[in-house]
């Protein structure tokens, strides 16, 4: 009982962290209370691919967490199980275990902006094994692990949530990229609605779309350090007919007072009109 309650606990948490770095002095003055044990900032012109700017740890890979909805969204609208920005609208059920506030109909839209880790699970069940696998495969998506948490056999749902699935901040800017270009093996479709349900912000004069990831690094065997929380911001901006494509994730020193994937995409907005003056 204790510890079924101790992982429905877990769960909780990192459910709710799913819903909701230029350099380390920059982060900290943000906020006094984070302190990076690492972090990166990476911007990509998306025409040539040319390195605008990579600053910190880019090669180290982390759990995507809710930045996995991107990929999420090109295999539903691919399969068929997602039809248009609306639709399917799913029922929340009790067996689902969401917090409070994702107890309500949602639909691709909703799930995207407010970022609905059921949502996610529903697509993947409707998906099964072997597609998800596929997908997964074919897009080269970090290290492709999708077992789960070890001795679980709960990878078709909860992989990229602190799991085995993880991705750097090369990796993702490189996905992006590929989405842009059109460049993975799914429907035009696919692409189209991926990107008309990704949030959209405004950074200066950049128009932005993106998607945040909020989770915790784990040891090799699966345990999540609660002192090693990190955030994502993942996703493409333009300006003037340019485009870049960016990926930020910072990972704290300690436990976090705040969530950290709104955190970095907040600061990382605040920062854009800055950093692209500074880029060659």
């Amino acid at each position: 009982m204790l510890a079924s309650f101790r992982r429905s606990s877990i769960f909780a948490i990192l459910t709710f962290l799913a819903a909701v770095p230029l350099a380390q002095a920059q982060t900290a003055a943000a906020d006094p209370a984070l302190k990076p044990a690492f972090e990166c900032t990476l911007i990509v012109d998306a025409q040539s691919g040319a390195t605008l700017r990579r600053d910190g740890a880019c090669d180290r890979r982390v759990s995507p967490a809710s930045t996995f909805k991107v990929p999420l969204a090109l295999m539903g609208y691919d399969s068929g199980i997602l039809t248009d920005a609306r639709t399917p609208r799913w029922d929340y059920k009790p067996e689902f275990n969401a917090v409070k506030r994702d107890h309500r109909p949602i639909d691709p839209t909703i799930w995207e902006k407010d970022s609905v880790v059921w949502y996610s699970q529903q697509i993947t069940r409707k998906l099964g094994n072997d597609r998800f696998a596929g997908y997964v495969g074919s897009f080269g998506y970090g290290n492709g692990d999708i077992a789960g948490n070890p001795g679980k056999k709960d990878g078709l749902t909860h992989s990229w949530l602190s799991s085995s699935l993880k991705i750097s901040p090369d990796e993702q800017a490189s996905f992006i990229r590929r989405i842009l270009d059109r460049k993975l093996p799914v429907s035009a479709k696919a692409f189209e609605m991926t990107e008309s349900i990704l949030p959209g912000f405004d950074a200066g004069d950049w128009k932005v779309q993106g998607k945040t990831g909020t989770g915790w690094l784990t040891n090799k065997a699966g345990a999540t350090n609660r002192n090693r929380p990190f955030g994502w911001f993942v996703g493409w901006a333009e300006k003037d007919g340019r485009k870049i494509v960016f990926a930020r994730l910072f990972v704290n020193e300690g436990r976090s007072p705040v969530l950290l994937g709104p955190k970095v995409r907040a600061n990382f907005l605040s920062d854009l009109p800055g950093l692209m003056k500074t880029t060659n």
